[in-house]
């Protein structure tokens, strides 16, 4: 992503969000590092005992018990693997509902309309879940786009995959740590959708 722009003053709740949609991207990039497990670790824990809350607790924990190279080996299983992943990351995967289906097209022509381009080496397909998060992190943080405007792009193109991608996380029989992450995901999704819905 590119950012002409100087930012404008954000909203603290606005700044969280995006925020956690740049924590999410990074997490299914890549597995964590010692850097970013000692900032999950030394960050203040999310306030409450609903799913939110719980699901930090035990994604933080879960990061915390294990190297960073036993991650890197799940994420590698996971998502990358040899000839075909366990569970595939692109989340056109998850919406198509015909064979000449291609939600990649809509997705890049709405990129396109916003000069949101990938960036130059990047190997993975826009439809990249962390490429898709990363889009709401900048279109909240760095573009601004209205609630409307992030309501659509949710709708279209975050929820209906990432929804169905972490439920496949969850279900894979390789999936440890990630087990967490795609709960703590799913419950900040959930949270979204309900928030969403009370834009016009």
């Amino acid at each position: 992503m590119t950012q002409t722009a100087p930012l404008a003053f954000l909203a603290p709740e606005e700044l969280s969000r995006a925020n956690l949609y740049a924590l999410i991207a990074r997490l299914f990039h890549a597995a964590p590092d010692a850097a970013l497990i000692a900032g999950l670790v030394a960050a203040p824990p999310i306030e409450g005992e609903g799913e939110l809350a719980l699901a930090w607790r035990d994604m933080v924990a879960g990061c915390a018990k294990e190297s960073p190279a036993v991650l890197e080996d799940e994420h590698t299983e996971l998502f990358i693997g040899t000839g075909k992943s366990e569970v595939t990351p692109y989340l056109s995967h998850y919406v198509l509902k015909h064979r000449n289906d291609n939600p990649l097209v809509a997705l890049r022509a709405q990129l396109a309309q916003w000069g949101i381009a990938r960036r130059e080496g990047v190997a993975e397909y826009e439809d990249h879940v962390s490429g898709i998060c990363e889009t709401m992190r900048f279109i909240i943080a760095a573009q601004q786009r209205s609630p409307a405007d992030q309501k659509a792009f949710f709708e279209g193109f975050v929820y209906p995959g990432a929804s169905a991608f972490c439920d496949a996380v969850n279900a894979s029989p390789k999936a440890s740590f990630y087990r967490f992450v795609a709960r703590f995901t799913r419950a900040f999704l959930d949270i979204e959708k309900s928030a969403f819905e009370m834009v016009e």
